[in-house]
């Protein structure tokens, strides 16, 4: 159980960090959006003919579904802290990729974030019996 719910949080802070990512990188490259008709009507057609925002898109249809997934195997309380490490992995990749600078401050919080997760990955995944239909699944 612990292998199998910490390989699909794996998976879950993947595609949610690449998919962020590449959102990022294909709205950079549209520009900033007016929230007006005409702002929102030059911005859609950029939007749905860029491939970055795409790729985004489908890698967070994998994180909604690796999500789904592992909640159905393990506690609320475990895999929402858990995937907080996906907030120390966007930092790098931001840093790496989009080339943002990152005060001291916001690294501190980062190495907070890491020790809280590990703190979480030392208890069970699922404090809760399994209900009868999860038995019979």
């Amino acid at each position: 159980m612990r292998v199998k719910t910490l390989f699909m949080v794996s998976v879950m802070v993947v595609c949610a960090n690449v998919g962020d990512l590449m959102l990022k990188r294909g709205m950079a490259r549209i520009g900033e959006v007016q929230p007006s008709l005409t702002g929102l009507a030059r911005a859609f057609p950029l939007t749905v003919s860029n491939g970055s925002i795409w790729i985004g898109i489908i890698f967070l249809s994998g994180f909604m579904l690796s999500y789904m997934t592992v909640l159905s195997w393990a506690d609320y309380s475990y895999v929402m802290p858990a995937g907080a490490f996906g907030y120390a992995v966007l930092t790098l990749l931001a840093v790496v990729f989009l080339h943002e600078a990152v005060s001291p401050r916001r690294w501190l919080g980062v190495i907070f974030i890491c020790v809280g997760v590990l703190l979480v990955g030392q208890t069970k995944p699922r404090t809760t019996t399994a209900t009868v239909s999860e038995a019979v699944a």
